[in-house]
């Protein structure tokens, strides 16, 4: 049987030392590795790339 790859992130301190938001982000990233079986740091760059995307384009379009 092969081994998976895939490699979760751990928080090396007690949940309740982070913010609920964070830790639903680290949840979120972590459910996204896993989907796209890819690793953490994949999705970290995937969602900058986005990021820098949107930046390229305006939030609207006006027509003048």
């Amino acid at each position: 049987m092969r081994r998976s790859r895939k490699k979760l992130v751990s928080l090396h301190l007690p949940l309740d030392t982070f913010h609920p938001k964070v830790l639903e982000l680290q949840t979120a990233k972590e459910l996204l590795a896993e989907t796209f079986g890819i690793s953490v740091m994949e999705v970290e760059m995937m969602i900058q790339l986005r990021c820098e995307e949107r930046d390229m384009w305006p939030e609207s379009f006006s027509l003048e």
